[in-house]
């Protein structure tokens, strides 16, 4: 049964720049037991975990018989309680299918002792909306991720879940589409203003749009509710394996799972640090919430969309005038469509429904897993290819409105810590040396030192991410750098790394010595346990069986 929305709280257009503190809550108490009762629980966990079989077809495949040696069951131990900043890997895209059977587990086990040898301490498993509850609302098929869960497990590693409710792929030519539940494309092909929209009318079916979030668009259900039932259903399925297995939530607010509008037409183009992006507003249900938010305040006139004249996704008067040059530092830059009364009304409204959006999924959040021993985490986009300039253009389209004059990420920070939330981003092993040779007016360092700052005052868990797969030493000294940036001072803050993603390149030689002295770097030498031997044999029997069983097909996307 869908559960009641809660009210629409009333829109000020103040809300996302106010400074006041908001009060920390407790919301996910940790549950401390005895020595006893915790290796009770962790016993009947294990012998639950023992008494399982995977495999691709219904078949048996145990993870304690055939060619893999079986060292690592429930590895509890001390050993794997490190002082430093654990890391993650994430699964590969295509680890469950369309109907919902997880893929080449074999392959996965030799993969995850790999893993586990090698000091790693869990895998980010991404849930994907439009694969669990695909054909009929309410009807969720948990198979092939239950599988997933319990492997990890028996090779001793936790599993960081990732709640998906947006779109995987560009296209349906993408190798790794995934798209929203059929049921709810459905919806969208009856009224195409359940997804986002610009000033040209480009949709952008990546993610519902937010302004529809407590309307009974989807079969009788807001989008609030629908993800508050997925949330609780998953919650009802998993429980048994939470604060042993499961050990953290990061929910998904946005396109890429972030807390951000879409970045379209941006996301059509590889020359993404020339792109500014266009505000997604333009759909009914955003429209009339900006229309009435202007006649609240005596403007019916500013309730038509964006200001006039803030240009297109190429060339954004928030951020360079005609002679491409910076409005705001140029003698005759007096137009500052940024700086005007309808240009700080538009961005306040725009940056304060996003806000909103995520305000309300952190309060089904938190009630729905309140008392649970797992952390929640959600996640902020690395829009830094316009940071240098006054207007931030580019993360102003994007819904955060951080300009020279205004901090955009802190009210967003204060917004997550009041519901316990942690927050992660990527980017870590970008460098402003790098990224200045192809666009002056990007700095990732300077977007992630900003980040990092509002999460320090706000005291929350930080998980740190990268963008790009092809990282070298140089990369990983810069996540190490960035990392302690964070982590350093009197008081010692909670991080964690996920690495994207497992595949084949991963493990071979040349990247795996580099991946595993990161490893042991980040999470504390001293606590590494590793066998080298061990490593080396896991890692030969992963590429001898991903060869042997489908070349070319089990990391397609690395």
């Amino acid at each position: 049964m869908a559960i009641a929305s809660h009210p629409t709280p009333s829109f000020s257009p103040s809300f996302c720049s106010t400074r006041t503190q908001f009060s920390r809550l407790s919301c996910f108490p940790s549950v401390t037991l005895s020595q006893s009762r915790s290796n009770q629980t962790r016993r009947l966990i294990s012998s639950r975990l023992n008494s399982s079989k995977f495999s691709d077809a219904d078949g048996s495949v145990s993870p304690g018989k055939g060619d893999f040696p079986y060292e690592l069951q429930h590895d509890f131990s001390p050993q794997r309680q490190r002082r430093g900043s654990p890391v993650y890997v994430t699964l590969p895209l295509d680890s469950v299918d369309e109907e919902g059977r997880a893929l080449r587990l074999k392959i996965l086990m030799a993969s995850f002792r790999a893993l586990a040898l090698a000091g790693v301490e869990g895998v980010v498993l991404e849930i994907w909306w439009g694969l669990v509850e695909r054909n009929e609302p309410m009807v969720y098929n948990w198979r092939g991720y239950c599988q997933l869960v319990k492997l990890a497990g028996t090779f001793g590693l936790k599993v960081r879940v990732v709640l998906a409710f947006h779109q995987c792929g560009t296209d349906p030519g993408d190798p790794h589409w995934i798209p929203l539940p059929l049921w709810v494309l459905d919806e969208i092909k009856k009224d195409p203003d359940l997804v986002y929209s610009d000033r040209f009318g480009t949709k952008s079916a990546e993610y519902i749009s937010l302004g529809c979030d407590a309307l009974p668009v989807l079969c009788g259900r807001s989008p609030i509710q629908a993800y508050a039932d997925f949330m609780r259903n998953f919650r009802d399925t998993f429980r048994p394996y939470f604060g042993i297995i499961i050990t953290g939530i990061q929910i998904g607010m946005g396109p890429g799972g972030e807390l951000r509008y879409p970045l379209c037409p941006s996301q059509l183009t590889h020359d993404r640090h020339s792109e500014f992006g266009e505000f997604q507003c333009y759909d009914k249900y955003m429209i009339a919430s900006l229309n009435a938010c202007a006649r609240d305040i005596g403007m019916p006139a500013w309730g038509q969309g964006a200001p006039r004249d803030t240009g297109s996704s190429r060339h954004n008067l928030f951020s360079t005038s005609e002679n491409g040059k910076d409005p705001w530092n140029s003698p005759q830059g007096e137009y500052r469509p940024w700086n005007l009364p309808e240009g700080r009304f538009f961005l306040e409204w725009y940056s304060g429904m996003l806000l909103l959006h995520g305000q309300r999924i952190c309060r089904e959040a938190e009630t729905i897993f309140r008392g649970t021993e797992v952390n929640i985490s959600a996640k902020v986009a690395a829009i830094h290819w316009h940071y240098l300039t006054d207007s931030h253009a580019s993360e102003l389209t994007a819904g955060y409105y951080n300009t020279s004059e205004r901090d955009g990420y802190l009210p967003i920070a204060r917004m997550f810590s009041k519901y316990g939330f942690g927050i992660c981003c990527s980017g870590f092993e970008m460098q402003d040396a790098v990224v200045n040779k192809i666009n002056p007016a990007g700095s990732p360092e300077g977007f992630l030192k900003q980040l990092l700052l509002a999460a320090r005052l706000c005291d929350m868990q930080l998980e740190g991410q990268n963008f790009s797969s092809n990282l070298n030493d140089i990369s990983f000294e810069q996540v190490l750098k960035m990392s302690k940036f964070y982590t350093e001072g009197v008081e010692k803050r909670p991080f964690s790394f996920n690495f994207v993603r497992m595949g084949r390149k991963m493990f071979g030689s040349r990247f795996w010595d580099r991946f595993t002295r990161f490893v042991r770097q980040l999470s504390d030498g001293s606590n590494f346990q590793a066998r080298l031997n061990s490593v080396c044999d896991a890692r030969h029997k992963c590429l001898t069986m991903a060869r042997a069983a489908e070349p070319g097909v089990l990391y397609q996307h690395c």
